[in-house]
C-alpha cells in the first residue's frame, strides 16, 4: 500500500475517534464506574458540573469509541430501565448480567443499591 493511502486510512481512523472534549469527559468519568455497580445518564451529567446534559451523556456514550475499556454498559435510565446500547439492549442485559446485576423484565433488580454516584468530579481542562 502506498505510503499516501496508508497515511490517509490512518488519518480517517483517528478522525473517526475524536471525540468532544464533553464526551471525553464522559469517558473518562464512565471508567470510574466499579464491576457490578451503575449510575444513570443524569448521575455523569451532575457529576460534570451540567444537570441537563443527561441526553448528551448519553449520545456521548452511544459514540463510545473504546467500549471495552470505557463500560458504559454500566450506565442506565434513571428509573432503573436498561436502556440503549450501541450494540443493542440484549447485549447490553448480557453484560450487566455478566457482571452479577440480576435485570427483571428491563429493569435492574435492586437499583438503588447497585448506584454509583460519582460527586466532585472534575477533569480539569487544559
Amino acid at each position: 500500500m502506498p505510503l499516501n493511502v496508508r497515511f490517509l486510512d490512518i488519518f480517517k481512523s483517528m478522525w473517526e475517534t475524536k471525540v468532544s472534549m464533553f464526551s471525553s469527559r464522559v469517558l473518562e468519568l464512565i471508567k470510574k464506574i466499579p464491576k457490578g455497580r451503575l449510575s444513570t445518564y443524569g448521575d455523569i451529567a451532575k457529576a460534570l458540573g451540567n444537570p441537563k446534559a443527561a441526553r448528551a451523556a448519553g449520545n456521548a456514550l452511544n459514540k463510545n469509541p473504546h467500549p471495552v475499556t470505557v463500560p458504559c454498559h454500566r450506565v442506565v435510565r434513571s428509573d432503573g430501565a436498561v436502556g440503549g446500547y450501541a450494540f443493542g439492549q440484549k447485549e447490553k442485559t448480557r453484560l450487566l448480567e455478566s457482571e452479577g446485576i440480576r435485570i427483571i423484565c428491563g429493569k435492574v433488580a435492586d437499583f438503588d443499591k447497585l448506584r454509583f454516584k460519582p460527586i466532585n468530579y472534575c477533569i480539569s481542562e487544559r
